[in-house]
């Protein structure tokens, strides 16, 4: 499964291009003290978006999950467990397999 991560600010708009779906992770991110606003997150099957801290190419800690249904999921917003302090790395997880990825820089 080919998988390509594209990396940009918080403020710009966002897209992901994997073989789950042309815009994996959709537009508008937005970023609140307890919580992260995705927009629209389409899956070819019902799966789950994770948080994770990530700083310098590297994954860290878990900082949240949010179920998705198959298709397009609007308004997507994953709830923190605790504040990000760098960037956050976006997962989508489908059967256990990773999707799609999605770096959002200056999230804090």
């Amino acid at each position: 499964m080919t998988l390509k991560t594209i990396a940009l600010a918080v403020t710009a708009a966002t897209v992901l291009a994997s073989t789950a779906s042309a815009d994996s992770f959709g537009y508008n991110v937005g970023i609140e003290s307890q919580s992260v606003q995705l927009g629209q997150v389409t899956s070819g099957s019902d799966g789950v978006v994770s948080l994770y801290e990530y700083h310098a190419g590297e994954q860290g800690a878990l900082l949240g999950t949010q179920t998705v249904s198959a298709g397009a999921n609007y308004d997507v917003r994953v709830t923190l467990d605790r504040p990000a302090i760098r960037d956050v790395l976006a997962v989508l997880t489908v059967d256990g397999q990773v999707t799609a990825t999605q770096e959002l820089e200056n999230v804090r």
